[in-house]
């Protein structure tokens, strides 16, 4: 999930041709949670900045609500500008969107 669909359409077509299934993409929190349960992702990327959403309190929604489902914190910003708010959640990681890769997701989930 990002608010920035040009970043969603990149990212989709990275991910895609190294070889991960994208089944779905939100920009806001209503899509993200509609999607999800339909679809019931192994993974769920959510930017941390969402817009005029929290995107960190999305993941803790979506990590109660799907238990299977790994949630990875993803943002422009580097881990340490925001680590206060990556530390205490419950997301299984973070990535920054520049790392983005299924090598990296891999890793986390």
């Amino acid at each position: 999930m990002d608010d920035n669909e040009d970043f969603l359409a990149s990212a989709t077509r990275l991910l895609r041709s190294q070889g991960l299934e994208v089944v779905g993409s939100a920009t806001n929190g209503e899509q993200g949670l509609e999607l999800a349960g339909k679809f019931r992702p192994d993974i769920i990327l959510v930017d941390v900045e969402l817009g005029d959403e929290d995107g960190v309190e999305l993941a803790e929604t979506l990590s109660e609500r799907f238990r299977t489902s790994t949630v990875i914190l993803i943002s422009a910003y580097d881990r340490d500008e925001i680590a206060e708010l990556v530390e205490p959640s419950s997301a299984a990681g973070f990535l920054p969107k520049n790392a983005l890769s299924a090598t990296r997701i891999a890793e986390l989930a």
